[in-house]
């Protein structure tokens, strides 16, 4: 048992340094410093904390932690002579890059949990493993629309513009769309002073469906994409 858990571990901490190129502690690092920086800011405007302006303040950091492993991917295997090789495993995609994303949510929300728990014990009170769970699911969105996005473009830079820009216009449209099922970033603990109890959980509902669902086809045709090897070498 403890060989599989030790072969686990090794598993898991390579293919951290691959996802991460080796600057794993600078992401950390960078995630807490930008949840840092947004507290600060928000702390000199004498905010009302509550629930929804902690989860605003998570999913800004969980987003830069997700950003450049899922942009630059395919990109940092090119880069290092690995693409071919990858190519040459048996169920390449779901061993390799499957497993990756994987990876990268799983990271991404044990660092959320810890910025949660630091929100929790010195901002305001509440329980943190919903809040985690609500933070995850723009964010497993954006990965995998990022992730498919790498898989068309197969460049680094161009795929980081694009994600860029769409998740711009998901920012300029989440105001105008605030209540709305459709919104990337609706905010389920802002619930509004003149809708029913029920309609909101409703649209909160429809709402990760969404999500869950764009997600899933987002992750399937990237991995549909990985097939055609020769576009990749």
């Amino acid at each position: 048992m403890n060989s599989y858990l030790l072969l686990l571990y090794k598993i898991i901490t390579y293919n951290v340094k691959v996802i991460f190129a080796n600057k794993f502690i600078y992401f950390v690092i960078a995630a807490f410093l930008f949840f840092g920086f947004i507290i600060t800011i928000t702390i000199f405007d004498d905010p009302d904390f509550n629930e929804a302006v902690i989860y605003g303040f998570l999913v800004f950091p969980g987003l830069l932690l997700i950003f450049y492993p899922m942009a630059y991917g395919i990109q940092n295997d090119d880069d290092s002579k690995m693409l071919e090789t990858i190519f040459g495993i048996p169920n390449y995609r779901y061993k390799v890059w499957l497993v990756r994303f994987v990876l990268t949510i799983g990271v991404a929300a044990v660092i959320l949990f810890v910025l949660t728990s630091i929100a929790n014990l010195t901002l305001y009170r509440f329980s943190i493993l919903p809040m985690l769970g609500q933070v995850l699911f723009p964010i497993a969105f954006l990965s995998s629309l990022a992730f498919m996005l790498s898989t068309l473009i197969k460049n680094g830079n161009g795929t980081a513009i694009v994600i860029v820009i769409v998740s711009f216009l998901f920012f300029v449209f989440a105001e105008p769309l605030e209540y709305n099922p459709y919104n990337v970033f609706l905010n389920p603990f802002s619930e509004p002073q003149d809708m029913s109890e029920f309609i909101w959980v409703t649209i909160i509902f429809k709402n990760r469906v969404y999500l869950m669902v764009a997600s899933s086809l987002c992750l399937l045709y990237g991995m549909f994409n990985l097939q055609f090897r020769e576009r990749f070498v």
